[in-house]
């Protein structure tokens, strides 16, 4: 991955949407190589999808929680929770950690009635699951911006 890459991906993470001719224009290329670039680093699942950044109120998912969840470590106890997670859409981000806790969610759900209802009956209800703990977001400082790609 040469300069030319680092500068396609930083341009396509600030905006997805740029037409090819306006990110060859960007990054100095023509639009034929440009096109070629983008679509190899498709091809070697360095650029592995687009996505639209949603305003989380619009959609009713302003209220967003931080979730540490303790599991068994046993590895059908493990699968069968990680398994379960991808049936929850109010998951939206979730993460095995090494140590103490095991699991670290992000959750995003309409208000604290909605999550202390998804907290009794799916979270604390989950096989193998010893412990929920929930750190209510305040504010977000820094939103996601896209990986630091170098150069």
């Amino acid at each position: 991955m040469d300069q030319i890459d680092r500068d396609i991906l930083r341009e396509l993470q600030r905006d997805g949407r740029l037409s090819n001719q306006e990110l060859a224009q960007r990054v100095g290329l023509t639009p034929s190589p440009c096109m070629r670039r983008v679509r190899q680093l498709e091809q070697d699942g360095v650029i592995r999808g687009y996505r639209a950044v949603i305003d989380p109120a619009a959609v009713g998912r302003s209220f967003e929680v931080l979730v540490s969840v303790e599991v068994r470590r046993e590895r059908e106890a493990v699968e069968a929770f990680e398994a379960a997670l991808q049936e929850i859409p109010d998951v939206i981000e979730a993460y095995r950690l090494f140590g103490s806790p095991g699991c670290l969610l992000r959750i995003a759900v309409e208000d604290l009635k909605a999550y202390e209802r998804l907290w009794i009956e799916r979270l604390t209800t989950l096989a193998g699951v010893t412990e929920v703990n929930s750190q209510i977001i305040m504010k977000r400082v820094k939103e996601p911006s896209g990986l630091p790609v170098g150069g």
